[in-house]
């Protein structure tokens, strides 16, 4: 097949705009979910691995792979054979994948700032999808993602998997007794110590003549081929928010589903490469503030030269919810709100630890992002025709808090959201 270039990657979405919508036609139970998967990197072998251990309780199997590089095809080829017993069809390009009518679904992995434009055009060719988060890292492909998301009633989740955990799911519920009382503020500390995304072994596996470096640039200026972009892309800035796409996402999500708050009124931010001077663009020290409009800042902060103790504080007038652990932990304890250590440094105050109905055990710190439940719930919604627990509206209001604590970032100002027109804005938007 010839090289597709940019400019009919942007029209393909019209091109399989007539097809037969595969969302239209309800699975059965014993009806096979036929899946295709675009972009099996990193991240992508993971999700993979998690369908196949579904194969039998959801009767789904990968039928189809796609990636430009053929290492990561061939490889996803041979890891889909061993899993469900025969090789699934693969191809560099995703149009071919798109254009067979017997895969239900596809599996979106490929890089951030790849996410929102692939999705658009995988939804168009009739597919439901699971796209990776961010959502997506420059606002206008956001809105033309989620408008065809909607257009097409399509089943897509997002891959921010923690709103399917039973520990966040607990805290929510929770949260909704009204136990914690007016929040005022919400703290997020996440920290790592080390270059974060910067010496990925595959840098020096790759050939330029093994991959189509122009179909990866996808919606990008060209620039001569680089392996360190092409797998250390979370570094530089006009690939990627960094910290902001790739943690605060998830923190922010987080966020939006406990406190059912979903866009900032405004977003301020500062850092800079104070750890890691490795040529990297993006911060690898950030924090960001976040003003919403039922009441409540939300701060959030990460450092890649020290691995403090992480955590997240949810502060309430009644009571503070308090996670111990960075992202992905699932050990919160609640805390009472009772007097102050100003009046007196003695005060003891009630606490318990968050459990499930069905188990009171002390929840792990740490939860892997292979675990199945956010992939079932996405198959499970592919029959029933429900939405899924991470909409495309969850996926576009992390996505905005994203861009808008880059920017914030980058430019040295204060922005603000205007919900009515969703714009970014440098000044507060006028009151009607």
């Amino acid at each position: 097949m010839d090289k597709v270039n940019r400019r009919s990657f942007l029209a393909a979405g019209a091109a399989f705009a007539g097809n037969a919508f595969s969302y239209t036609r309800i699975k059965g139970a014993n009806d096979r979910i036929s899946l295709g998967h675009i972009g099996i990197g990193q991240r992508g072998r993971g999700l993979a691995w998690i369908a196949s251990r579904l194969k039998d309780s959801q009767n789904v199997e990968m039928t189809a792979v796609c990636d430009l590089w053929s290492v990561n095809r061939e490889k996803a080829a041979a890891r889909a054979q061993e899993a469900y017993g025969r090789a699934p069809r693969a191809f560099q390009y995703m149009e071919e994948l798109l254009a067979l009518q017997d895969v239900d679904a596809v599996i979106l992995s490929t890089g951030d700032f790849q996410h929102a434009p692939i999705l658009k055009t995988v939804v168009a060719a009739g597919k439901d999808a699971y796209c990776e988060k961010p959502f997506a890292n420059v606002l206008e492909e956001a809105k033309a993602a989620r408008d065809e998301v909607l257009a097409r009633k399509a089943i897509v989740q997002i891959g921010t998997q923690h709103r399917s955990e039973p520990y966040q799911i607990a805290v929510h519920d929770l949260i909704r007794t009204g136990v914690l009382g007016e929040v005022s503020k919400y703290e997020i500390v996440w920290n790592y110590h080390g270059p974060r995304w910067r010496g990925r072994p595959e840098v020096k596996q790759i050939r330029e003549a093994d991959t189509d470096w122009k179909r990866w640039l996808l919606t990008k200026p060209y620039r001569p081929f680089d392996p360190q972009l092409y797998f250390e892309f979370r570094l530089y800035k006009d690939f990627s928010g960094g910290i902001a796409d790739q943690w605060l996402s998830h923190g922010i999500d987080l966020c939006h589903y406990f406190l059912d708050d979903h866009y900032p009124r405004s977003v301020m931010a500062s850092g800079g490469v104070f750890a890691w001077k490795d040529g990297r663009e993006n911060p690898d020290t950030f924090q960001t503030l976040l003003e919403y409009p039922k009441g409540f800042l939300v701060s959030y902060s990460t450092s890649f030269g020290n691995d403090s103790d992480s955590f997240t504080r949810i502060m309430g007038k009644q009571a503070t919810l308090i996670n111990i652990g960075g992202e992905g932990s699932q050990r919160w304890k609640i805390v009472e709100e009772k007097g102050n250590h100003e009046d007196n440094p003695y005060i003891q105050r009630a606490e318990r630890y968050v459990t499930l109905p069905d188990n009171d055990k002390l929840a792990p710190t740490y939860i892997s992002d292979n675990v199945p439940f956010h992939m079932a719930n996405w198959l499970e919604c592919l029959r029933s025709r429900k939405q899924p627990n991470a909409t495309v509206h969850n996926g576009f209001a992390h996505a905005v808090v994203c861009i808008m604590a880059a920017r914030a970032y980058r430019e040295g100002k204060k922005l603000y959201w205007d919900p009515k027109t969703e714009s970014i804005l440098d000044h507060a938007p006028a009151e009607v």
